[in-house]
């Protein structure tokens, strides 16, 4: 079967270029959107995230602060950064980047942030807002995942959808925004009995359960739509001068063939992730000062 490779790099720029035509609008307004990026500790892998969220953010004329704190901070402090943040007029959105160090409770630090600037969509306000259909900021990859296949499949009106894993950074969120349209949802996770019949039934596959090519051609329908969210480091076993490769959570090359349509890793889910954070600080920064949010591709209508 012939399939549609899902291209998230350039749907990806497609989106920052409409982002980056409405900040200039804004800055027209005397509005110039800012982004403050918290990192505690000096996890590198995290630093690299960073790195990336603020050069972004730089190239669309988003105001970029960018806070660093050591792994041993305390709750307290890093709490009174983000009230300090809050209470900041330049700054529309906050992202504390995870994970925290152990110490530091993640959910009380998450609920700390003023929900118009959590520009993850994590914060209990918005979480519950999504899970009722109200007006919420939703978390960076399911948003881009819904972009995805609306841009390249259209109407989901009607479609079965099953969703691997029940994070509440992915799997929850993702359901609750193919749920508002349309599809019928079924949430599959590890307990799940029968897993690839359960997903033999599906018209769109989001795989998120973090388990490197788990997903192969025994769990998918010909025809069916595969959105893989995984990101996995693995050993590179093929003739390469590189020992680790990046795999997602579907066997790509067994499972591209019967599918209509799918995301590669990389390429796929992740260049999207940065470019819905960009458009959720937009979107923050439209929400406070009261100013229509007009994006092209708003999925809050």
């Amino acid at each position: 079967m012939t399939h549609t490779l899902i291209d998230g790099k350039k749907t990806a720029e497609e989106l920052l270029i409409e982002i980056e035509n409405k900040v200039d609008r804004l800055k027209q307004q005397n509005i110039t959107p800012g982004l403050s990026v918290v990192l505690v500790g000096n996890d590198k892998a995290s630093e690299t995230y960073v790195r990336s969220k603020v050069e972004m953010s730089k190239r669309l004329g988003i105001h970029s602060v960018h806070r660093e704190m050591s792994a041993d901070v305390s709750e307290e402090e890093l709490l009174q950064e983000i009230d300090n943040l809050n209470k900041d007029g330049a700054i529309h959105g906050i992202l504390v980047q995870l994970p925290l160090p152990s110490h530091i409770n993640t959910e009380k630090v998450l609920n700390a942030i003023d929900y118009k600037k959590d520009v993850d969509g994590f914060h209990t306000l918005n979480a519950g807002a999504l899970s009722k259909g109200l007006e919420a900021t939703i978390p960076c990859t399911p948003l881009g995942c819904i972009i995805l296949l609306k841009r390249y499949i259209g109407d989901l009106s009607g479609k079965h959808a099953v969703v691997i894993g029940r994070s509440n950074i992915v799997g929850k969120p993702v359901g609750q925004l193919l749920l508002k349209n349309n599809c019928t949802v079924t949430y599959a996770h590890s307990r799940t009995k029968d897993l690839p019949a359960v997903c033999r039934q599906a018209d769109i596959i989001v795989a998120a359960i973090g388990k490197p090519e788990f997903v192969n051609a025994e769990f998918v329908k010909d025809g069916a739509i595969v959105i893989d969210v995984g990101i996995n480091a693995v050993e590179n076993t093929d003739n390469s001068q590189r020992k680790r490769k990046l795999v997602g959570d579907v066997a790509f090359n067994e499972v591209c063939n019967k599918t209509s349509a799918i995301t590669p890793v990389p390429g796929g889910v992740g260049p999207m992730t940065i470019a819905c954070l960009m458009y959720n600080c937009l979107y923050c920064a439209c929400l406070i000062n009261g100013v229509e949010f007009d994006m092209a591709d708003n999925l809050r209508a």
